[in-house]
């Protein structure tokens, strides 16, 4: 086995996820290749220099659909030569990419890959590929399933959290995410998002809300209490999974929630050699990846488990790592990661997170290792883990060090 190092990473501003969203006039394919082509362009790389490009995204239909990653290849400057592969791990799809990428080096399967996703959530809407464990009853069932909203409040119901613990972490990311864009600390990895006239469109996060306040989050309603409540009734589902609750406490809001959004991410990884070959020096290496399946009803602890396992697996504990990503689908879920881990709110997320920034999809698993390596860069720091909780019951993991 040999090392696999990431040598790049780089993002492009997340716009919000609807008709008057900056990159709404952007396609998939045309995101995805405006980001391989800044990864070819800051890294002098020429010919097949990579072995392929893995790509995650969530709602593979119409313009995301048809292998998108090799659609996205042929869109860009790379060489035609550099095929494609379109992953599927719901929300973990980027982070995905960025593991299989990792691990086929690792074992000698090439020199170098290109991973990453994108989600195009103003264009292509969430669910609107079916899903058969929402809407197969055979499965629905067996599985007591409910929406994922339901689950993060499930989360915050069986753990203890609060509607003012969920919106206070809600103002701390808002206020986070707030100096990280005024210090410039996304400076490396932002790739600006250009017309065909070469005008920008969008060169920061566009979804931020600085200065919210928990008066300004107390003026919205629950979510999801009513889907819970009347008909089909998902309370009444997850309490017959959990029959020591006798009640679903609805805390979470479009305001403690991650953003729709649009974004690309892509990771360049790749061996010693590839290196060497290049003239280009590694930042950090994939120390170890992990993913797990979990509880399909209460389906967001995912990070828990697989944060235990890669762990385990590396033979290291939690405090070994410096910097946390949790990526903050929903308050609770990154309530429970700190509490499970007891672990200081002042190393998890420190740029803010989704609930600030938004949560495109696809793309998510790998902004959060590209964040998470810039933060270790700017604090001086080596090791920092990133994880996401994911549809369906299960998590997804990256352990990063510096070099």
């Amino acid at each position: 086995m040999t090392d696999a190092y990431i040598y790049d990473a780089a993002r492009t501003p997340r716009g919000k996820g609807r008709a008057d969203g900056s990159l709404h006039e952007v396609t998939s394919v045309a995101l995805s290749a405006r980001l391989l082509d800044a990864i070819n362009e800051r890294n002098g790389l020429e010919g097949p220099a990579v072995e392929d490009v893995i790509w995650g995204n969530v709602t593979q239909v119409k313009e995301q659909g048809g292998c998108l990653a090799r659609s996205a290849v042929l869109e860009s400057g790379l060489d035609e030569s550099i095929p494609g592969l379109s992953i599927n791990r719901f929300c973990a799809s980027g982070m995905e990419a960025v593991n299989l990428a990792a691990n086929q080096v690792k074992a000698g399967a090439g020199q170098a890959y290109i991973a990453g996703g994108v989600e195009m959530m103003g264009r292509v809407p969430m669910g609107s590929d079916g899903a058969a464990i929402a809407v197969d009853p055979s499965l629905t069932f067996k599985t007591y399933f409910v929406p994922q909203g339901i689950s993060a409040d499930i989360i915050a119901t069986e753990y203890g959290f609060t509607r003012d613990d969920a919106d206070r972490l809600a103002v701390e990311s808002q206020r986070r995410a707030a100096q990280a864009w005024q210090e410039n600390r996304f400076a490396r990895s932002i790739v600006p998002v250009k017309d065909q006239n070469g005008l920008v469109i969008l060169d920061r996060d566009e979804y931020l809300r600085p200065g919210t306040t928990m008066e300004d989050l107390a003026k919205l309603r629950p979510a999801f209490k009513e889907m819970g409540e009347t008909m089909p009734g998902f309370d009444k589902v997850a309490m017959l999974k959990y029959p020591h609750l006798d009640h679903i406490e609805h805390i979470h809001h479009a305001g403690n929630s991650s953003g729709i959004v649009d974004g690309a991410a892509a990771v360049l990884i790749g061996n010693a050699e590839f290196g060497k070959a290049h003239g280009l020096k590694p930042r950090a290496r994939i120390r170890a990846t992990a993913k797990i399946g979990t509880d399909p009803t209460i389906m967001l602890t995912g990070p828990v488990p697989v944060t235990e396992k890669i762990l385990r697996d590396s033979g290291m504990a939690i405090s070994d790592i410096d910097l946390f990503e949790v990526n903050e689908a929903f308050a609770s879920v990154v309530l429970r990661f700190m509490q499970a881990f007891q672990v200081d709110p002042g190393v998890v997320n420190v740029n803010g997170g989704a609930i600030a920034l938004g949560h495109p999809l696809g793309a998510t698993g790998a902004i959060i290792i590209g964040t998470l390596l810039d933060e270790l860069e700017r604090q001086d720091k080596t090791v920092g883990l990133a994880t996401l909780c994911i549809a369906s019951g299960m998590g997804a993991a990256t352990i990063i060090e510096r070099v």
